[in-house]
């Protein structure tokens, strides 16, 4: 007999999330189980080349002002957007926190200046985590 599946946190379409790594709280942002990759409105500054580990700098202006974070690149890869443009983005990977819950997950770079949300979770870092419910919003609280 197999065991029954761990009941997962209930999350809806959009919740105010944290990214610590980046000293950013109460992001909102959209949960898109369709979109493969979480993104992050951020604009490239510059790239820090330090010991074996590159890391990126980059603005995000989401709450009225800048903040400007910096976080290792894991990766720039081919990322298609919504619109089925194919861009290259940088790929960086910080801890996130969706109400008791912490993780690392990775983030395209984007410019979402044009978008609602300035930062979109895809379905990667929601796997075996989080159940979504779709008719709901900010079901978890951003501590």
């Amino acid at each position: 007999m197999s065991k029954p599946a761990p009941l997962l946190p209930a999350i809806g379409w959009r919740e105010r999330v944290n990214l610590p790594g980046l000293g950013l709280s109460g992001i909102p942002a959209k949960i898109d189980t369709g979109a493969r990759t979480s993104s992050l409105h951020g604009q490239v500054i510059e790239t820090i080349e330090r010991g074996s580990a590159t890391f990126v700098r980059f603005s995000v202006d989401w709450d009225g002002a800048e903040h400007v974070c910096e976080a290792v690149q894991v990766d720039v890869r081919g990322i298609t957007s919504s619109n089925g443009e194919t861009q290259r983005r940088y790929v960086i990977k910080t801890p996130l926190r969706i109400g008791n819950t912490e993780f690392r997950a990775e983030f395209s770079l984007a410019d979402r200046s044009d978008m609602k949300f300035p930062l979109l979770i895809g379905r990667t870092a929601l796997r075996r985590r989080f159940v979504v419910n779709s008719g709901k919003s900010w079901l978890q609280t951003a501590d």
